[in-house]
């Protein structure tokens, strides 16, 4: 199986809402948590999220994050932008930035239930990294789960896991005070230099 990693454009748009919304649903999040404002976020319906994920991708130049094909099968989505870009990281109180550099954040994964357990999550990130690196990133951060010896309830693992980046060659920096199941997360930093 071949994982091939290409940015979300707008000519990919059925294929992203193929993996952030399989089924209408009035809660699906859209990967808008961290581009808007909390009270801007939880104004929206989930329809108005969407189409604003719809604009990012049709007029972002770069694209808002990357999608994954498992044999030319859509398989997965990674949000990946620069942390200025993400209104409600940028102003985070539990993952506040750890100095000036205008690094890249990425903030989640969605893999598509079928394709989980073969490698997609960390095909994808290795593809966020790829394509922050092409667009001028400096370095690349990720705000994972510390699993602490244990295991993550798989939809609270969306933010990744300290073992996969550490995978892709990041380093932790410090512990956050955000917590996903429970657990505290981290920010983890990918120096791109």
């Amino acid at each position: 199986m071949t994982l091939e990693v290409l940015p979300a454009t707008a000519e990919r748009w059925n294929d992203l809402q193929a993996v952030l919304q399989p089924r209408k649903s009035a809660h699906t999040c859209w990967c808008m948590a961290w581009r808007l404002t909390t009270g801007d976020y939880g104004r929206m319906t989930a329809d108005e999220r969407g189409a604003h994920l719809r604009s990012l991708v049709e007029a972002s130049d770069p694209p808002p994050g990357v999608l994954g094909y498992l044999d030319g099968e859509v398989a997965g989505w990674c949000n990946v932008a620069p942390r200025k870009q993400l209104d409600r990281l940028a102003s985070s109180k539990t993952i506040p930035a750890v100095d000036d550099a205008p690094v890249w954040s990425v903030t989640c994964f969605v893999v598509r239930k079928e394709f989980r357990g073969k490698g997609v999550a960390s095909g994808l990130l290795e593809g966020a990294v790829a394509h922050a690196r092409a667009n001028g990133a400096p370095a690349v951060e990720g705000y994972p789960v510390d699993p602490e010896g244990g295991r993550v309830n798989p939809t609270l693992a969306y933010v990744g896991t300290m073992e996969m980046f550490e995978r892709s060659g990041f380093r932790r920096v410090r512990r956050t005070e955000a917590k996903s199941d429970k657990r505290y997360r981290w920010v983890m930093r990918r120096d791109l230099d």
